[in-house]
């Protein structure tokens, strides 16, 4: 399937700027040497500009890299500008930020991590 993000196991944002001018090549080097991560597994990286109207996410498929581009006709993306290099978002997270909203939001119901419970 051409572009199924849909099997992303995970989701990282890269926070902060990233230069739009970037293609495939650029942006998978921003994953390798900067986010030491490897851009060959099954996960969604996503990148924006400073002015907050273009995303671009890349995503490895079995054969190659798709790059996806979604450019605002009104409004800006809700970009975390944290001192974070980058971070895993969970798939509603992506839908809050595709939508305009902010991916941290403070009236959400949070998941507990129970894993340190049981021992």
């Amino acid at each position: 399937m051409f572009g199924d993000i849909s099997k992303a196991e995970q989701i990282y944002i890269a926070c902060g700027y990233t230069d739009m001018r970037k293609s495939i090549d650029g942006l998978m080097m921003i994953v390798k040497h900067t986010f030491q991560l490897n851009p060959f597994q099954s996960s969604l990286f996503l990148f924006c500009g400073r002015r907050r109207d273009r995303m671009k996410a890349l995503f490895w498929e079995e054969d190659g890299f798709v790059l996806l581009y979604k450019r605002l006709e009104s409004g800006t993306f809700q970009w975390p500008k944290s001192a974070e290099s980058v971070r895993t978002i969970t798939d509603q997270q992506l839908r809050w930020l595709l939508e305009g909203l902010c991916v941290d939001q403070p009236k959400a119901v949070q998941k507990m991590d129970t894993s340190s419970w049981i021992k």
